[in-house]
């Protein structure tokens, strides 16, 4: 009996110890949301508060659990016009979040929507400037568009350039310890070839639900060929034009069984799916958007 109650402490001891181990060495970015459970976020641009105080007080009014914030306008300047450079500016926003107990979720670069990534000489400094905010915030994600000018199925000629700058992006993100989540043009397949040849685990795919649906192809399909550790988080909506819960195209509790089977966790960012027929009313849409993804998402 003594020897079996020693043995069975060491099985504990040893399950004990693996699994602290497993813990203390588990990459945060395995799950995007370490508290378990999907999280619903709006976009600081989007709801027309880009870089202002007041998108926290919206985002509590409209009902989402955090805010993807934006990292400023790109234009023609070396970088982005981020007023969260600022620290008195950045502590304010940090302030007002932890008040209304919101979370920040991630950092957008859209500037690169409309600018190319593959041909701006300053694009290390650009990126540089997210990470030095993403880290002064203790912010672990970043969404970086490839856009319209860095379109690899219109402009397939500029694959080489863009991943040798997604390696050195890479590996600056890799030094910071985030993840930078890119949004691409192409299937998930070639989404998977193209995460394998830049070959950093700190560079992801920012998934976005718009993208397969405007193309015809399966969400569900797309979501399983990546997997749970290619896909950082998701911009979980479509083109603009009904609110989500009218969107014939968009299967939602499809979605939410395909990635509880995957067992993916993490943050579920409205962007767009705004009513054309109001389409300013900020409230009333991500409001709507927001209590919708909430009553899949969060309470079945």
């Amino acid at each position: 009996m003594e020897a079996s109650f020693i043995t069975n402490r060491r099985q504990f001891l040893k399950r004990s110890c693996l699994l602290a181990t497993a813990i203390v060495s588990a990459p945060y970015w395995a799950s995007a949301s370490q508290e378990g459970g999907y999280k619903i976020a709006v976009v600081d641009l989007m709801i027309l508060k880009r870089q202002k105080l007041g998108a926290f007080q919206l985002t509590k009014d409209i009902g989402a659990d955090g805010l993807e914030i934006d990292m400023g306008g790109l234009g023609n300047r070396e970088t982005f016009d981020n007023q969260l450079a600022i620290p008195e500016i950045r502590q304010q926003f940090l302030n007002k979040a932890k008040e209304l107990n919101l979370k920040i979720c991630s950092l957008a670069m859209t500037g690169f929507y409309a600018q190319s990534f593959a041909t701006r000489p300053t694009y290390e400094r650009m990126v540089q400037d997210c990470i030095d905010t993403m880290k002064a915030m203790n912010v672990k994600i970043a969404f970086l568009p490839l856009g319209v000018q860095g379109d690899l199925v219109k402009n397939p000629e500029l694959r080489p350039a863009i991943v040798q700058r997604l390696k050195v992006v890479g590996k600056m993100a890799q030094k910071a310890g985030v993840i930078i989540g890119i949004e691409t043009s192409l299937d998930a397949q070639r989404e998977v070839a193209l995460l394998k040849e830049i070959g950093s685990k700190h560079i992801q795919i920012y998934f976005n639900f718009s993208n397969p649906l405007k193309a015809g192809r399966d969400l569900a399909t797309e979501l399983k060929i990546l997997g749970k550790k290619r896909i950082c988080q998701i911009h979980c909506t479509d083109e603009d034009g009904v609110w989500l819960e009218h969107n014939t195209r968009l299967d939602l509790q499809k979605v939410k069984q395909t990635l509880d089977e995957m067992k993916w966790t993490g943050w579920l960012v409205i962007e767009r799916s705004r009513d054309a027929k109001e389409p300013h009313n900020v409230k009333k849409n991500f409001g709507a958007n927001t209590s919708y993804l909430k009553s899949i998402f969060q309470h079945s």
